[in-house]
Formats: C-alpha cells, structure tokens, sequence
C-alpha cells in the first residue's frame, strides 16, 4: 500500500517520455474528444482561483484572533478513493466525504458506520498526485473510461488479493519494466486536471475561516528501490497549480523542489514534509543526494527553504527512535513497527529516524555552513479509509487501510501489503499548530515557522521557550506565554544569547484521557567530529523528580479487563523552567520536548475485549502516549 515500489517509480528513460505526453505546461489545453466530460477547462481555472482566493482572504480578516496563539488540531496526511492504492483496498470516499468525517459527521467507513469522538480544527487531504487520472475515470459515472473493462474490473473487485492482482498486472509489472504504468482506461492529462479540480473544489467548499480550516495539499510518491521519500506539498492559499508534481514527472526530491520554486517564482506559498522516514533505507537523513552527489551548500539550502517540518509518526510507525540505536532511552520502545524490518528490504539504519536526523543537521551546519534538517513536528495517519485522524485507540475498530484491516479478525492475523503486520501498526498521530487564527494563512504560517508540535493521538498540549528571565511561576496560563514570548523564541526557533538558556516548558493533558507522567527535553549536539544525544527529566507529576535527575517510577497500570486507565495518579498540567547542566556556548545543539502521559489499553487490547480475536503475546496491549514539541536550536554565532 501507499505505493511502495521495490522499483523505481519511473526509470529515468521513462521520465522523458512521460514529460512529452503529460506536459505541465499552461500554454494551452489539447483538444480531446471527450473535453466536455472533464470538469477543468484551461480556461476559467486561473480566474476561479483569483475569486476564491480574494473570498478566502476577506473571510479570514473577519476570524477570531487570539495574539497569544490556540493549539488547532488537524490531520496532513489522509487519503481518499481519489489515491488509486486506497480505491483497490476499497475506499470510495471522496475529499469531500473526509472533510465531513472531520467535522464530526457519521460515514459509511469499510461496510460500518463510523465516526471520530471529536472534530477537528483543520485537514489537509493529501491523495497521490501519481495516478490522480486514473481516479477520475474509476470514481466518475459517464466519464471517459469510466466503461473500460480494466476500469470496471478494478471497481468491482470483491476482496484485496483480487485488487492487488490487478494493480500488478496493470501497474506494477509495466512500471518495472520501463513501460507505461498507467492501465489503459487513463485519458491522460485533462483526466488528471479534473481530479485535482473536483479536490479544489471540496476543499474550498468546507473551508469556514475561524471554524474549521482545509488546505490545499496532495503527496509527492517516490520510493526508488523501494525506499520511502515521500513528501505531501501544502499551499497556503487557494493560488495553486493547474497540475500538480508527481513522481511521474520526477522521483527525485531535486525535482519536486525545482518544481515548487517554479511555483514560488509565479507567486504560489509552498512547502512540503517528508514523512514516514523510518522506510527510507537510510537515504532522508543521508549523506548525498540520490543521484549519490555529496550534499553540499546549495543542496542544504534548498531543503532547508522546502521543507520546514517532518513528520514523527503515523499508522506505520514512529520515526523518533528505536531502542537498536538508542537503548539508554527508557521510552524509545514506543510504536516501532518493528516488522517493517521484514518487507522490501527495510531493516532498520539509525540514519531512518528523526533524531539522528536532527543530529546530522547540525554536523552539515558544522561541516558546510547550513543546517538541511532543522525541522519541526508534525503527527498524521496516512489512513487510506478517508477518514481524518480517526487516532483514538478505543476508536479503532474499521482500521485505516481498507480490505487490509477492515475487521478485527484481520487485524489479528493479516499483513498490510509490503508494509509490515497489522498488529505494528497503529491509529496514527495528529498535528497540533500554535496560531492566532484557525484559518489557511494563520495555520501555514505558524507550521513554516515550526511552531507545532505532534502527539501520538491524543490532545495534550504542550509549549515551549528558550530564552532569560523566565519565573518558577505564573498567575495564568496567558501570563506565560506572554513572558514566553516576550524574553524568549518559541518551539521552532533560534536561541542566540551565550548565556545557558532557560527552557519554560509547559504540557497539559488531553481532558478526556489521562493526567500526565513527565516531560522530558532531548538534547543533541555535535562534538569532537561525533553526533551526540541525551535525554533529560525536567519535570515529573507528583514531586517525583530527584535531585540527580532520575525519576521515581510510578505505577498505574491499566485494567487489563475493561482498558481503563489510572485516573488517581499524575498530573493534568506540569510547568518548569529547566536550564541545561551541561551547556557549553561553543557547542551548537537541538532541544525538543518530549511529554509522556499515563498508560493507556492499545487497540489490540480493545479488539480482544470487543471482538474476541487473540494476539500474539508478544503484540503489546498497553502504550504511553506522548507528544513531541518542535525542537529550539542553539547555532554558534
């Protein structure tokens, strides 16, 4: 699922090929015999985007604002029927379905009725942009190639194996072969153009500015030689390219970045976030480019100015740690997805994972000047059901990828194709962005700008500051962040005094879920031409932190009978202003913050209790939940 090729996705001979009969250029519409079946016409597109995007902006003056910034949840990474790997697996939903999902409403998700608890803020729909065309004609009555006998067989596929036949058979075996990977009912370009319309469209239908905020977004799929380099491509506005970049076109980041800053050159606001790093054999944090040139200034450069943020979890594991690379970290063994080891040849790198990334960013700013890596945080699911951080482990019963784990008797004995087994997987994460306003221009900017952090599902909140002068305590909540604000930089940015700097950092628990345990700050730096990293306890509930550092225990286990957690123990808010023991101002260095609630039933438990299926004993029936703050940066000046 998600497109992961042990081949290239597109040899580099096809490449040009594909460029010569999938041109992106606006310089006209090709006549075809069937244009007034499609939805977009060359013209009328940019004038619509103009109107819409003016009506947006209107809208958003007239949002609450709140200077001091709210947390806005949200999803940026979901897919709908419109991502051809999500129609075989069963997904008819469409982004228009998702968006009511978000909201709250009920949808019909895999044969059952389902919902999440609470809505959300905000939702970026991110389908493939590579087979888009092909989604017209497959979820579009009366389109062309709507009848095709291919394009029939594909919907009325009644089970996985069936499906997955078809995609190979019409779709992989070409795309290894150097072939044409698009089956034969696609009608080309203007097919791609109305599905990327009818997305437009849906997400400017549910946009309220100050209610509920959608983002113009798709994902980039590029898994050469079966390593995952995905990114999902958000723009701030409603001004967005007729066409979007797929990995048809160019399947190295080199070339989607050529592509953005073309489109930053007409006037779009872009960025994009990798994700999934733990799949990407190596090559996301690595040590040249893919077409294997060492990294240098220009390289770092562009990635810095493309991608602000990386994504730390989703249904296919969390890419913080693993406890291989990082054993003296007690919390590392959290959502590993550890069976992702067996498939597509993926064994674990410590060069997979976010915070050896965030490590070697600072060794290329040691080494050449400039920092590639300096991201902030974000959660997602990458659910394939169309269903926005549906993340609640007791809400788990319809899973996140269609056939795959449609059912708890799947769950427990099924694998997610080319992925890993079910059991590893998980709800997936969510997003949280500190903006003033929940709308598209507030919500882009704070995520360029890093200030979000990313939970394992729940809705804890968390801040942090690095800056001099902080109190042991305050009056109110908006009394700290004002000082926050005012003698310090918050998550996601530059620390530049030579002092030691004081950290204020603050969480507090999601108000349905339990208090809270600890928060921790991870600090890496770079030292004797070695990549260093430690965790710190700063803060612990119930007085629990001693005088050298370490943490009492605590025990509040869960009912393994019911799933319910300890509700009498930990604490719902935790603050502290912590300053580094071991600072040094010649030694630049990355601090994040790491927030760790009480244990909480997974939803194998949930299956087991609900449903009556069994796991294997070493499938784990408890977690500890946590959220990861965007980390601050101490840079020599």
């Amino acid at each position: 699922m998600g497109f992961s090729y042990d081949a290239e996705v597109v040899p580099v001979d096809r490449r040009s090929q594909i460029r010569s009969t999938v041109s992106l250029s606006k310089s006209g519409c090709p006549a075809m015999k069937y244009l007034p079946y499609f939805r977009i016409l060359c013209i009328g597109f940019a004038s619509t985007v103009t109107a819409q995007s003016a009506m947006a902006q209107t809208s958003e003056a007239n949002a609450p604002v709140n200077p001091l910034k709210e947390a806005y949840y949200g999803e940026q990474h979901v897919h709908t029927g419109v991502s051809m790997d999500a129609f075989i697996a069963g997904n008819r939903l469409t982004p228009d379905d998702a968006y009511r999902f978000a909201k709250g409403e009920e949808m019909m998700v895999n044969g059952s009725l389902h919902k999440i608890k609470r809505p959300l803020d905000w939702v970026a729909v991110t389908d493939h942009s590579e087979f888009m065309g092909e989604a017209f004609s497959l979820m579009n009555e009366g389109a062309p190639g709507y009848d095709n006998e291919v394009a029939v067989a594909f919907r009325e596929a009644p089970d996985l194996k069936t499906a997955l036949e078809l995609y190979n058979q019409y779709v992989l075996v070409p795309l290894a072969g150097g072939g044409d990977p698009h089956p034969q009912f696609f009608q080309g370009e203007e097919a791609i153009k109305s599905t990327w319309q009818k997305n437009f469209e849906a997400t400017e239908k549910h946009y309220e500015p100050g209610v509920f905020t959608t983002i113009h977004a798709y994902e980039w799929t590029s898994a050469p030689g079966g390593s995952n380099q995905h990114r999902n491509v958000f723009f701030r506005d409603a001004n967005v390219p007729d066409l979007p970049f797929s990995a048809n076109e160019g399947d190295d980041p080199e070339e989607l970045w050529a592509w953005m800053q073309t489109q930053r050159d007409d006037g779009k606001r872009v960025f994009a976030i990798p994700h999934n790093s733990n799949e990407s054999k190596g090559l996301h944090f690595a040590e040249a480019t893919l077409s294997g040139v060492p990294i240098g200034t220009d390289y770092a450069t562009t990635s810095a100015s493309m991608e602000p943020l990386v994504e730390m979890m989703q249904v296919k594991g969390n890419s913080e740690v693993v406890p291989n690379f990082w054993p003296s970290d007690e919390f590392a063994d959290f959502e590993n997805a550890v069976s992702i080891q067996r498939f597509s040849g993926r064994g674990f790198l410590k060069e997979n994972f976010v915070r050896y990334g965030l490590g070697r960013g600072i060794k290329y700013n040691a080494d050449i000047g400039v920092n590639p890596f300096k991201y902030g945080f974000v959660g997602g699911t990458d659910s394939h059901n169309g269903t926005p951080s549906n993340v609640e482990e007791d809400n788990y019963s319809v899973g996140s990828h269609g056939y795959a784990d449609k059912t708890a008797d799947v769950r427990a004995v099924s694998v997610l194709e080319g992925e890993m087994l079910i059991s590893d997987s998980n709800p997936g994460a969510l997003t949280a962005v500190w903006a003033e306003s929940n709308t598209r221009s507030a919500i882009w900017d704070s995520m360029m700008a890093k200030e979000t952090f990313a939970t394992s599902g729940p809705r804890m909140k968390v801040r942090v500051f690095a800056g001099q002068g902080f109190a042991e305590n305050y009056d109110s909540h908006d009394a700290m962040v004002a000082d926050g604000y005012e003698k310090g930089v918050p998550m996601g940015g530059d620390y530049t005094g030579r002092e030691a700097p004081q950290f204020l950092v603050w969480a507090m628990k999601d108000p349905i879920g339990p208090n809270l345990d600890r928060i921790q700050i991870i600090k890496g730096w770079y030292e004797n031409g070695e990549m260093k990293d430690k965790v710190y306890d700063v803060v612990a509930s119930g007085d629990r932190l001693r005088a050298d550092g370490s943490v009492v225990p605590i025990n509040a286990p869960i009912n393994m009978e019911t799933g319910e957690f300890d509700t009498a123990k930990g604490d719902p808010e935790l603050m502290a202003v912590w300053t580094d023991p071991d600072w040094n101002p010649e030694i630049e260095a990355f601090y994040y913050a790491r927030v760790l609630q009480l244990p909480t039933a997974r939803w194998t438990l949930y299956d087991e209790l609900r449903e009556g299926v069994s796991y294997p004993e070493d499938v784990k029936r408890e977690i500890v939940e946590r959220a990861w703050a965007s980390p601050i940066w101490y840079e020599v000046n």
